[in-house]
């Protein structure tokens, strides 16, 4: 065997196997470095993908030609679009997996990708010729040479895992740390950090009362997550709801005093928005209960995650706490919840396209960036992939807006603000959420990454397919006139405010008690245009609608990204030196000299510096 690739990948989680996949598919000679082939696209914490602004994510992963939504897809148990009461800004789908096929799809994803070869070993040292990154020794003495390495480690570098006052170093449950890596990638200047994040108690569901919960069911209607390829292959299951108690709080106060998080033992920074058991009680002190979710794990084993019941309380106070809820009275458990410490890399030290600022070809991606979520590392995992594809072969740098993808938003926000806790994304961190809805993402992406060669020409073509028809209908709903007295009657049926004079169709439908379906249903030759696409009928129907209805707020949302267009083309990058530039404030200047801004719409976004500054630049730029 010929050690010798264009692209190494360090880590099978959600970020290697995305990066893996996307730099194969772009042609480049790829290898992925794992330490355990059977856990490949493991999912260490709840067996779910998407969720509010992580599934728009997941749809844009898809459209670039990723592969987590089909993966997701074949493996779904349950399926859920989230917030489907609100407007579809904010619409998000969420699946519920079979844990170990989630596993065996990607392996089989991966086995049959031209260009990747797979290697179980552990990363031990990089390897750095004339100051860019040439390569990676193992643990077992094999050294790698590549012209582009993505670290994707997650939480496995130095990892240390917490149970009360007990610690076992581990990169997740039974899996060793990773020692000296993090150490070799210091040597040359980048910095690194400690993060926390953790995991409930798994439940074995033959001893939970269920009657004593309340079912949680799923969708059964056309939605799912790739836009291309099946779905619903799997049998579909419930989750459960339940809450904690005043029983259950006391207990677990009794155990602060050997809680990790509350006795020093654990320095690090663990998620705001996903916080355990024991934080919660401590933020919000007057909260009676807090809502649990019991999930399915897959569909033959017994194996149950709580969600949020999070905790790295000691193991008897974890199990008295749980005993407290009347459903879990009878509760036996496979292993308790735990905390985990782990390291990551300042990504303020990395270019847009997840290369490192300081050492030429290398590029990190996931967990190792400060991010939390199979989601952010999946979408971090592409975009590194691509660009260590087209630093092998030539052509242009990968680069999203944050008008373009929550992706372009996520890498934005990484690397322009850095981050002191892990970083999970939500719709509100995304300015132009009207323009980044899950329902899109293949308009916004897919003829991009066919011109990248990563999106093959039966997806384009599926894409190209769509948008006809989407165009085809919404043209139908422009033309077609309405007059009042034929449809008058029907309107106030279906309780909206009748007609004064005709109309078009398109007029009608950004009412908000209006929707295609019900108007097919008083229109025939509406019935006619929707029924015409058999492919997808449902799909396209909702994509068109969304554009009619909302079309007013989405041109009025072009208008403001097109004003922050202009400052993203003015490049500072190399013009100033803003040490000497005293006419700006010392924070700003120390934020700019460290961040290094490549436009001036990102140095806008730079904690610190103020507007003031921006101006003082631009009237320097004039100069």
């Amino acid at each position: 065997m010929l050690f010798k690739y264009d692209v190494i990948i360090i880590g099978g989680g959600h970020a290697g196997c995305e990066a893996a996949a996307a730099s194969a598919n772009m042609g480049a000679k790829t290898c992925l470095i794992t330490m355990d082939m059977n856990k490949i696209g493991q999912m260490s914490c709840n067996p779910a993908i998407g969720g509010i602004a992580k599934g728009q994510i997941v749809r844009e992963i898809d459209a670039l030609g990723g592969q987590m939504a089909r993966v997701t897809d074949k493996t779904a148990i349950q399926f859920r679009m989230i917030n489907i009461g609100k407007g579809p800004a904010v619409w998000s789908p969420r699946a519920q997996c079979d844990r170990g096929k989630f596993i065996w799809e990607w392996r089989t994803v991966l086995d049959s990708t031209p260009n990747l070869d797979i290697w179980q070993d552990q990363a031990d040292e990089l390897l750095v010729e004339n100051g860019e990154a040439v390569g990676v020794s193992t643990i077992w003495g094999v050294e790698f040479r590549a012209k582009s390495v993505i670290v994707t480690a997650g939480t496995f570098l130095n990892g240390l895992m917490h149970v009360g006052r007990k610690m076992v170093e581990g990169g997740r449950c039974a899996e060793p740390a990773v020692h000296n890596f993090t150490e070799s990638i210091n040597r040359l200047g980048i910095t690194s950090a400690r993060m926390k994040t953790g995991t409930p108690v798994r439940i074995d569901k033959r001893s939970v009362h269920f009657e004593d919960m309340e079912e949680q069911k799923g969708d059964v209607d056309f939605h799912q997550f790739s836009y291309f390829g099946e779905h619903r292959i799997l049998k579909q299951l419930p989750c459960w709801t339940t809450y904690t108690n005043k029983e259950v709080h006391e207990t677990l106060k009794k155990g602060l005093a050997d809680s990790p998080l509350f006795n020093g033992q654990i320095q690090s920074t663990g998620p705001r928005y996903c916080p355990s058991i024991e934080t919660k009680l401590v933020t919000f002190p007057d909260k009676e209960q807090h809502p649990l979710f019991l999930e399915p794990e897959g569909e033959d084993t017994n194996e149950m995650y709580l969600n949020g019941f999070s905790s790295s309380m000691p193991m008897d106070v974890q199990l008295d706490a749980i005993h407290k809820i009347h459903a879990f009275r009878d509760v036996k458990i496979y292993r308790p919840g735990y905390a985990i410490e782990y390291d990551y890399f300042d990504p303020t030290q990395l270019k847009h396209t997840l290369e490192s600022k300081k050492v030429p070809g290398l590029f990190f991606a996931g967990q190792v960036n400060g991010t939390t979520g199979y989601e952010e590392a999946g979408g971090q995992g592409t975009v590194a992939g691509i660009n260590a594809a087209i630093r092998c072969g030539g052509g242009e740098s990968l680069i999203m807006q944050r008008d373009e993808s929550y992706i372009g938003v996520l890498i934005d926000d990484l690397t322009t603000k850095g981050v002191d806790e892990p970083y999970r994304m939500f719709t509100s961190r995304a300015e132009y959420r009207i323009l980044l809805r899950q329902d899109d993402a293949d308009a916004r992406l897919t003829e991009k990454a066919f011109e990248l060669g990563i999106a093959k020409r039966d997806r384009y073509d599926w894409w190209l397919e769509k948008k006809e028809a989407v165009n085809k209908l919404i043209n139908f709903c422009k033309e077609t006139p309405i007059k009042a007295q034929e449809i008058n009657s029907q309107l106030e049926a279906i309780g909206t405010t009748p007609l004064r004079a005709g109309c078009k169709l398109i007029d009608l439908i950004a009412r908000p008690h209006i929707s295609l379906s019900n108007l097919s249903e008083i229109i025939p030759s509406l019935k006619e245009a929707i029924n015409s696409p058999e492919n997808r009928k449902e799909e396209i129907v909702e994509a068109a609608e969304i554009k009619m209805k909302y079309q007013g707020y989405i041109e009025r949302e072009k208008i403001v990204a097109d004003k922050m267009h202009r400052l993203e083309n003015i490049k500072i990058k190399g013009h100033f030196k803003y040490s000497e530039l005293h006419e700006i404030s010392t924070e700003g200047r120390q934020k700019l000299e460290r961040i290094e801004p490549e436009t001036l719409a990102q140095a806008s976004r730079i904690p610190g510096v103020s507007p003031s500054d921006i101006n003082v630049l631009l009237v320097l730029l004039g100069r």
